[in-house]
């Protein structure tokens, strides 16, 4: 296991599958998980629960993945949460939007997992 004194990961997809491998996989490297399946649940518990990192889905139920990163991003107390957007929305111009809503890193699915392992591990070594 990794040293990373228990740092706190909000996964938001959409997919009960794929929030359960990333989970799985983060716990067993010893990281605290959240979960949500919607925007909006993403952003209340964002904001309650302040998680180090987010690893958010763009298509989602009621608040798309572009909005919660853009409303924590523009938000003091939220702006330097890193926000990982994993999204099947490969297009280039999908690609810029998520960079101007504010995500740290944009990766499209199919994932490779320890490529999102890595790049927690680099947003979250102190």
């Amino acid at each position: 296991m990794r040293e990373n004194t228990k740092k706190t990961v909000l996964i938001v997809d959409d997919e009960p599958d794929i929030v359960e491998t990333i989970k799985f996989l983060l716990e067993s490297e010893g990281f605290n998980c959240l979960t949500a399946f919607d925007g909006e649940e993403a952003l209340n518990l964002a904001k309650e629960k302040k998680p180090d990192l987010i690893i958010l889905d763009v298509m989602l139920p009621k608040i798309n993945g572009y909005k919660v990163a853009r409303l924590l991003k523009f938000d003091v107390k939220y702006k330097d949460i890193p926000v990982l957007m994993v999204t099947a929305r490969t297009q280039e111009e999908d690609r810029l939007i998520g960079e101007e809503t504010g995500a740290d890193e944009y990766i499209t699915k199919p994932f490779d997992i320890e490529h999102i392992l890595d790049k927690i591990n680099c947003y979250l070594k102190k």
